[in-house]
Parts: structure tokens; C-alpha cells; sequence
């Protein structure tokens, strides 16, 4: 095969919906992948449809088509596949008709809101980059009620703890006694970032809901409900995949 037909052994794998890009490059180093019989230790190799990739002995599938999932997370959930501590993750809830799933970025324990499920790994990878200009879109609940000078500060980026945070636009959606609600916009999501930001700002965060993830909305889901993106959608946003009926579940 021609070798503009082949891809790197870690994108063959994310595209799979195995795992991430970065996951198979881990999984590769500890010898878990073999192809065409012989084990691999390196991410540095292209392979075609034609070769037989196994992953801890088994045959890797075909590359399914990219699929995307609305799903609201509750508070109390982690967004991993297996917790060493033991506490209930995201996929654990999810109905068990659904295709092996890995979340576009995380939200952590006691957020709550949208987030995005899909089948590829890759796809995960590439809606994770900051530089797809992505806004993430959140309510906050706070306390006590932030002066406007401050929330206004943010828009030119902040340093916390050495870790830099780049524009960050809030506002005062309301208060109520000494909380306040906010509106809050980021672009990057890096971990944590809001409640650090916040309690740089010498702010509590009690109450953190991601309501938006670039064009996709929480809208009307409930706590727990995941609901598939059609095919269409994808592509009007510029994401390969082919025409899929949308899914619509309960749990």
C-alpha cells in the first residue's frame, strides 16, 4: 500500500476509539501493541489497513466513524474510565448501548454541565486543542460577590501559582445575599482553571456549570441524559463523519 494511505500506529489506534493518541503512545511503551506479530516500543511507525495491529492480544477493529455525545454530567462523578480511589466515574453511568467513549477534556468532581463524548480518540485530541479557538462557557456561583474591577481584570490574562491563564471574560449574571452568579468564558480550560482563578481573585467557587463547549450547547439535557450530535452538525462544523441517526437516552 502506498505509503500516503498509511498513518502513525497511535492515530490508527485513536481512531479505533481504543483510547487517545496519548494513551496508545503509553500503551506502545509498555508493550501492550504488536503489529504484525511483533511487539513495538515506539510511536514511530505507519502502518496501513492491511497490517494487523493487536492490542494486548487482541486484534485491533476497524476505524469506526467519528461520533460525537452531548452528555450533562452531575456533580460527583470523575470523568476517567477506572478511579484508583474508587469513586463513580462518568462512563459507568452511561446505557450500555453505547460504543467504548472517551470525553473531550474533563470536568472535575463537583462540576457539573456539558460534556462531550466520542468514539475517537482523535477527534478528542483535535477538539481539546486550544488552537481550534473553541469558547468554553460556564455559570459560576461564587462567593462573596467579586468586584467588576476584578472580573474585568482577568480579560488580559492572570498568573497563578506560575501557571499562566490566558483572556478570561466574566461578568455578574446576580447575586443573592453574599453569592453572586456568574457569566465566564475560557478558551483554553486548563485544569482547574476557573476555581484557581477565582480564589486568586480571593473568591470561593461553590458552584461550577458548563453550559456551553464551542457551538455545542447544554441546552435542554437533564443531569444524566446524553444525546448524540447528528452527522450533519458535525460536518457543518468541519468534523469528519458520516451521516448518523442521533441517539437519545435516559439513564
Amino acid at each position: 500500500m502506498a505509503e500516503d494511505n498509511k498513518e502513525r500506529i497511535a492515530k490508527r489506534m485513536a481512531r479505533a476509539g481504543l483510547c487517545s493518541r496519548r494513551e496508545a503512545e503509553t500503551w506502545i511503551a509498555e508493550g501492550r501493541v504488536s503489529v504484525n506479530g511483533e511487539v513495538i516500543s515506539s510511536p514511530a511507525l505507519n502502518v496501513s489497513e492491511d497490517d494487523a495491529v493487536m492490542v494486548d492480544g487482541k486484534l485491533l477493529k476497524a476505524p469506526e466513524p467519528a461520533r460525537l455525545w452531548r452528555y450533562h454530567k452531575p456533580p460527583g462523578l470523575v470523568t476517567t474510565h477506572k478511579d484508583p480511589e474508587g469513586r463513580p466515574t462518568v462512563f459507568e453511568t452511561l446505557p450500555p448501548n453505547l460504543p467504548r467513549l472517551i470525553s473531550v477534556g474533563r470536568l472535575d468532581l463537583t462540576s457539573e454541565g456539558l460534556l462531550l463524548l466520542t468514539n475517537d480518540g482523535d477527534l478528542a485530541r483535535k477538539l481539546e486543542l486550544p488552537s481550534t479557538g473553541w469558547t468554553r462557557r460556564y455559570r459560576v456561583r461564587v462567593h462573596p460577590i467579586p468586584s467588576p474591577e476584578a472580573l474585568k481584570s482577568l480579560e488580559r490574562g492572570v498568573t497563578v501559582d506560575g501557571v499562566s491563564y490566558g483572556p478570561i471574560k466574566a461578568g455578574i449574571e446576580r447575586s443573592q445575599g453574599a453569592n453572586a452568579w456568574l457569566s465566564v468564558a475560557i478558551k483554553e480550560g486548563k485544569n482547574r482553571e476557573i476555581r484557581k482563578v477565582m480564589a486568586h481573585l480571593g473568591m470561593e467557587t461553590t458552584r461550577l456549570i458548563r453550559t456551553a463547549y464551542g457551538p455545542f450547547q447544554l441546552g435542554q439535557l437533564e443531569r444524566g441524559e446524553v444525546e448524540e450530535v447528528s452527522g450533519k452538525v458535525l460536518k457543518e462544523q468541519g468534523l469528519t463523519a458520516k451521516d448518523t441517526k442521533v441517539a437519545h437516552h435516559r439513564r
